[in-house]
């Protein structure tokens, strides 16, 4: 039988596995057999019930697979079982077995494991979508990314790369320092209270025109601050909110929220910068997009993303509480 995590939203601990019944696929729809689940912060997030996306009532957690098709819908013609594809769900990727929407099943790369799959399409897309949809990228720009060696970062740092831009990384601890700086960043910070001084240091006179910021606070306001005419700051997570344990920690989140960085709209012409804020399961709905997106990504050439940490999935609430600690670097991902 099929097996899947299934809870209500509001504590990590709720989250069980059960055996479920699983259809023929739907005529539009392929069924898979998962063999990698990648972990992201917005999985942390809707399991606390924080996430406004969040399904109401008892729901399976999870944005991100990876598996091979076992089961095709009668109007599927891209497709046949036995091919190994990855993809994104609008949760529901914590099982062993689903079915969804063809369109959202891209095949794996042929040289790529599952492991690898899970790790590729959130965090790149988010990267892609947010630098130059939305950052208006260009060529030599000099960037700012936050959370350097997670895994938006590193997907980001590869697409800054392409664009020859100048490249400053974000990390919450010295021990990922060495790291970040290995995998091609130009300059890396360990984020603390000198952080402004360090940032000025960084760019050396340079102008800061993109910041990709995951953590917010001061690491967005003081950046915001610096910004460049016509700079942009993409917002596409809020990582200090999150800490280890079960449940939220309400009174921490509560003080980060009543502190939250604010920002008068009628000031912003004056600097001539901008703040937009992109999460990539509002996209979901648009998969032309997204296909769009993974064929302009497929012209660059990235390397493959890099797993950092790899857990069986009867420890998958394990791997989350590990995810938790912000010790992680690269990708999160549990095995079948």
């Amino acid at each position: 039988m099929p097996v899947r995590y299934s809870m209500e939203a509001g504590n990590l601990a709720d989250l069980q596995q059960k055996e479920f019944e699983l259809k023929d696929p739907a005529p539009h729809e392929v069924q898979i057999a998962v063999r990698a689940i990648g972990l992201n912060f917005a999985d942390v997030f809707a399991i606390w019930g924080l996430y406004g996306a969040t399904p109401k009532g008892v729901f399976t957690p999870g944005l991100e697979y990876s598996g091979e098709v076992t089961k095709t819908g009668a109007l599927v013609t891209h497709l046949k079982p036995g091919d190994n594809v990855m993809g994104v769900t609008r949760f529901g990727a914590y099982t062993t077995h689903l079915n969804i929407d063809a369109r959202y099943a891209i095949p794996l790369p042929e040289y790529w494991d599952f492991a690898t799959g899970a790790s590729y399409l959130v965090q790149t897309l988010t990267a892609y979508y947010g630098m130059l949809y939305l950052g208006a990228l260009e060529k030599g720009h000099n960037v700012l990314i936050h959370s350097a060696v997670g895994g938006v970062g590193l997907q980001a740092l590869k697409i800054a790369k392409a664009y020859d831009c100048f490249t400053i990384g974000t990390v919450g601890s010295e021990a990922k320092r060495e790291f970040a700086l290995r995998q091609g960043y130009d300059h890396v910070i360990v984020r603390g209270k000198d952080f402004e001084q360090q940032l000025r240091q960084a760019l050396n006179g340079r102008p800061l025109e993109l910041v990709m910021d995951s953590v917010g606070g001061q690491f967005f306001t003081i950046p915001y601050k610096m910004l460049a005419p016509m700079g942009r700051v993409i917002v596409f997570g809020s990582a200090r909110y999150a800490s280890p344990g079960d449940r939220p920690n309400k009174l921490r989140m509560l003080y980060y929220w009543l502190t939250r960085p604010k920002i008068d709209p009628q000031q912003m012409p004056e600097t001539n910068r901008g703040v937009l804020g992109f999460n990539l399961i509002w996209l979901y709905e648009r998969a032309e997009l997204m296909h769009r997106l993974l064929q302009d990504l497929s012209a660059l050439q990235l390397a493959p993303p890099h797993v950092g940490h790899l857990y069986p999935f009867a420890q998958l609430p394990d791997a989350i509480r590990f995810f938790q600690t912000g010790k992680s670097v690269g990708k999160v991902v549990v095995h079948l």
